[in-house]
């Protein structure tokens, strides 16, 4: 009845996950290859504990 309350716990790693992307993204721009891999390597673990909170598989696909 009140989950609204609770929120979503997945919220503030997507918002971690998009800011990653974003600072990779801006990184690779000025050349830096490296810290460019670095930065997505992070973004995926990001992204495993998003589709593992929200029960996804390696696919996509909800369990």
């Amino acid at each position: 009845m009140l989950k609204w309350l609770r929120g979503d716990p997945a919220r503030k790693l997507r918002k971690q996950y998009e800011q990653k992307l974003i600072d990779a993204r801006n990184v690779q721009r000025n050349g830096d290859i490296v810290r460019y891999s670095e930065l997505m390597a992070e973004s995926e673990e990001i992204l495993q504990q998003i589709d593992s909170i929200e029960g996804r598989d390696e696919t996509g696909d909800k369990s």
